[in-house]
């Protein structure tokens, strides 16, 4: 039987025969021929697209029988169960947060501080502004365990606002970082996995960009692919990826080590020498350096897919940011043991410098590592990006269909889908770092607008459960931290490109009136939102909060 036929919008005669034929097939009295494996096939694909009508005739709610399957379909929708243990959510925190930069630039703090000990020190600030950052998260995520993070949070936070302004903080969050920020980050993550995965077959010479967007948009397509199969595959290529670039952080610790055991130590005994009197020039290193450990936050759009979020999402991220922060400060240690500090900031490759000094031959390993950190990184960038897409979608603020997800796989396939378009869109025109220097202010705007959630929901909602809770000065100190990152750059270098970043974010609201504050029907979605659920098998999920 034709899937369209369960569909709204057909005949309701027919439909009505349909749903009796249904209810006959799983009375009690029918059961024998339930044994039919060919008709339960049908039954279960015609109950997986119609997404309701079957499934709510039954008497008990329906689990897949597999233990790989990571779905219960239960009153008509799907619900995930949770996959993600401690010792993955850890590694997608550090996966996400360990990408290209620790290996490629991290001349900028340097360059803004003056001397190796300021950078030092604010390497370990920034990762301290991290860790308060997502302990303030773990508040609002153990509280609040709905994926999406900053939406999500958003959301809760404006209901106490009227109500037709209530959703406006968290629709605009969704609009710039569906169609901008996730997209631009997930390109840019997988142009630097292009770039490394050529160099060695073209050392000394400058590669054809064409053939590093081609292996840009593999990167992409590959990572999706891996998202899109399975919840538990991605887990695990993010545990491997994530293990692979902790083990080539040990090496160039390691061999920075060796080198300041034989006394190499010349020029980090130079300590606060050359020090930068510029308050703006030391900021713009604490951009620098919150922008290489951006990725905190990553957990919190997968909270309904974590194991007991209430124990977990605090654990994690008391693991994994200290950790990236020690792996960061023995980086750069590493890297001073053998380069200057004009040597640093006259690369535009550290790693691969460093390499040069201490490996020999084997330098080749460098760039290995960083496309195998880089890959890491995308695939954690997507894993988000997807999630952040499909919380929005089931708030009304996208098109319902994204909302959906695979009835085997348990994996949010359109938003996924969408993700994985708009970032090869980014990705095959040219210039896309421009876009991101542009909009990263606004990343540090929503960052400070969740911190003031924290504070509006303890008085608006100062009884809700709170399984942890941050100390009060935390969010407002990173809350007015974000209010300087998005101040000093406009103030200090102002660019037409801000404003027009600014009129980007607010055009959000020409989207919003019609079809979220007056909730304006499109005509053409029904039938799309048919088609998409035949082609791809998918169906409405719902939110089930954690036991």
């Amino acid at each position: 039987m034709p899937c369209r036929q369960l569909q709204r919008g057909n005949s309701p005669k027919l439909h009505d025969q349909v749903n009796q034929e249904m209810n006959d097939l799983v009375s009690p009295s029918s059961q024998p021929f339930l044994q039919d494996p060919t008709l339960v096939r049908n039954l279960d694909r015609m109950a997986e697209v119609s997404a309701g009508p079957v499934y709510n005739s039954l008497t008990e709610p329906v689990s897949p029988s597999s233990s790989e399957n990571s779905i219960v379909v239960e009153d008509g929708t799907v619900k995930v169960k949770r996959k993600l243990g401690l010792v993955s959510g850890t590694a997608l925190i550090v996966g996400t947060m360990i990408g290209s930069g620790i290996f490629i630039s991290p001349k900028g703090v340097l360059a803004g501080t003056g001397s190796v000990a300021l950078s030092l020190i604010v390497w370990v600030s920034c990762g301290i502004i991290s860790l308060f950052g997502a302990l303030a998260y773990a508040e609002l995520g153990t509280m609040i365990t709905k994926s999406g993070a900053e939406y999500a949070y958003l959301m809760e936070a404006g209901k106490g606002l009227p109500r037709w302004i209530a959703p406006v903080p968290a629709f605009l969050f969704s609009w710039v970082s569906v169609f901008v920020l996730k997209p631009c980050l997930f390109a840019v993550i997988s142009l630097s996995f292009g770039i490394y995965a050529v160099e060695p077959f073209y050392h000394g010479c400058e590669p054809p960009m064409a053939l590093i967007k081609l292996l840009s948009v593999i990167c992409i397509c590959l990572v999706a692919a891996v998202n899109c199969y399975s919840v538990a595959l991605a887990t695990r290529v993010q545990n491997f990826f994530t293990l692979a670039k902790l083990m080539a952080v040990g090496v160039i610790v390691l061999g920075g080590f060796v080198m300041i055991f034989r006394g190499s130590t010349e020029y980090i005994n130079e300590g606060f020498e050359d020090t930068s009197r510029d308050v703006s020039s030391i900021a713009l290193a604490f951009y620098d350096g919150l922008w290489a450990y951006d990725g905190w936050n990553n957990l919190n759009y997968a909270t309904e897919e974590l194991k007991n979020p209430y124990v977990n999402l605090p654990r994690a991220i008391m693991l994994g940011i200290p950790l990236v922060t020690l792996c960061y400060l023995l980086t750069n240690l590493s890297y001073l043991a053998v380069m200057s500090k004009e040597t640093l900031l006259a690369s535009n490759a550290v790693a691969a410098t460093w390499g040069a000094e201490v490996l020999g031959a084997a330098a080749v390993l460098i760039p290995i590592f960083v496309t195998l950190s880089t890959f890491g990184a995308a695939n954690g960038s997507c894993f988000t990006g997807g999630r952040l897409v499909y919380a929005a979608a089931r708030e009304g603020h996208l098109p319902e269909v994204f909302s959906y997800i695979h009835v085997k796989k348990a994996t949010p396939l359109p938003s996924l889908l969408l993700t994985t378009t708009v970032a090869i869109m980014m990705m095959i025109p040219g210039d896309i770092f421009s876009l991101i220097d542009f909009f990263s202010f606004a990343a540090w705007l929503f960052y400070g607008a969740t911190m003031g959630s924290v504070l509006v929901l303890r008085y608006t909602r100062p009884d809700a459960p709170r399984p942890y809770r941050v100390p009060t000065v935390i969010p407002v100190i990173v809350l007015i931290i974000s209010c300087y990152l998005v101040m000093a750059p406009i103030i200090q270098q102002p660019r037409i490109e801000f404003f027009y970043a600014t009129l980007f974010i607010l055009s959000g609201l020409l989207f919003y009136v019609p079809f979220v504050l007056f909730n304006v029907k499109i005509k053409f979605l029904e039938p799309f939102t048919t088609f998409i659920q035949c082609a791809l098998e998918v169906a409405p999920s719902r939110y089930a909060p954690p036991e």
